[in-house]
């Protein structure tokens, strides 16, 4: 496989992979491991959300709180 990458991010990668005592090869595989594997699991809990069915909203429809009443806590007042 070959991977072209401009001078500069393969000085930068070069430097992170001797950081991590690894090597650049090594470094570049770990990166796209992690960056891969997040994107598995975010579309397997998105996946999960779609799943769930919609629920019905029951009761009558009550008034939002006033932003006075949501505030009035001693940590969002000012000293």
């Amino acid at each position: 496989m070959t991977v072209t990458l401009d001078e500069d991010t393969a000085k930068r990668a070069r430097v992170q992979a001797a950081e991590r005592n690894m090597s650049l090869s090594r470094y570049i595989g770990e990166v796209l491991r992690k960056e891969l594997g997040g994107m598995d699991e975010y579309e397997a809990a998105y996946r999960a959300w779609r799943k769930r069915k919609p629920f019905p909203l029951k009761g009558s429809p009550e008034p939002y709180p006033k932003r006075e009443e949501l505030y009035d806590r001693p940590i969002f007042r000012r000293r």
